[in-house]
């Protein structure tokens, strides 16, 4: 009879379980398991929530679009290029201005926030604001789009990290034209309070300099990163995310 119940238990639940897989054993509020999704967007809005939640809602976050975005494409990126799955996603969400952090770097595996930061745009990119985005020689404008990380360099920047831009059209010529991540004195506070933003680069995303070393050690060599803005030619025609 026990054996019977048991049968009966697991052809109940098996339909549940096939469209699933655990992400990790442990208990939730409930005391359950966890369940993780199968599906790519499920995995996503899983992903998405699990960092949201954890955000601190009174420091400067990224929008929850960019959110989505970055991790929908994250996922996408895992099955169509060459990155290391254990290295961490960075975001740069470039619809805030340059007076609020709006660099983010997050542990998929233990949706955990681990460097939050100022970051420059290129000067044609605009002001306080980047509102124009070119992957053109001698723009001086931000790219948009997902980026693997390279190989480290000294430069006239010092310690730096090259980029290859991986959407056709929006940012595959940023090794080309030398868009790089580097630190730059004009991305610290007390440039924001003298001129009411943040330096801007040439087109690369430079960051603070005490900052520079231990982010470039972090992402460096085949980690996902994603320039966000709210650009819609980008939003509907990147190859990324418009990739069913």
């Amino acid at each position: 009879m026990n054996r019977f119940l048991v049968l009966l238990v697991l052809f109940i639940i098996a339909p549940f379980f096939s469209s699933h897989v655990f992400l990790q054993k442990g208990s939730t509020e409930e005391g359950g398991l966890e369940i993780y999704p199968e599906s790519l967007e499920g995995k996503s809005s899983f992903l998405t929530s699990r960092i949201w939640d954890k955000l601190d809602k009174s420091n400067s976050i990224p929008k929850k679009e960019a959110l989505e975005k970055a991790i929908l494409g994250y996922l996408k990126v895992l099955d169509t290029h060459e990155i290391d799955k254990d290295k961490p996603l960075t975001l740069i969400d470039f619809s805030l201005p340059s007076t609020q952090e709006r660099l983010w770097i997050f542990d998929i595996n233990k949706t955990e926030l681990l460097y939050q930061t100022y970051v420059s745009h290129g000067k044609n990119s605009g002001n306080r604001w980047a509102r124009q985005f070119s992957n053109t020689h001698s723009s001086y404008m931000s790219s948009l789009g997902f980026y693997i990380t390279a190989e480290t360099y000294e430069g006239k920047h010092g310690y730096s990290l090259k980029l290859d831009g991986i959407e056709p059209g929006f940012n595959d010529q940023a090794r080309p034209r030398a868009i790089v991540i580097h630190g730059a004195e004009y991305v610290e506070e007390s440039f924001i309070q003298t001129y009411g933003r943040l330096g801007r680069s040439l087109g690369c995303p430079a960051l603070p300099p005490d900052l520079t070393q231990p982010i470039i050690d972090l992402i460096k060599d085949k980690s996902c990163l994603f320039i966000y803005a709210e650009d819609q030619e980008y939003l509907s025609n990147s190859p990324i995310l418009s990739q069913s």
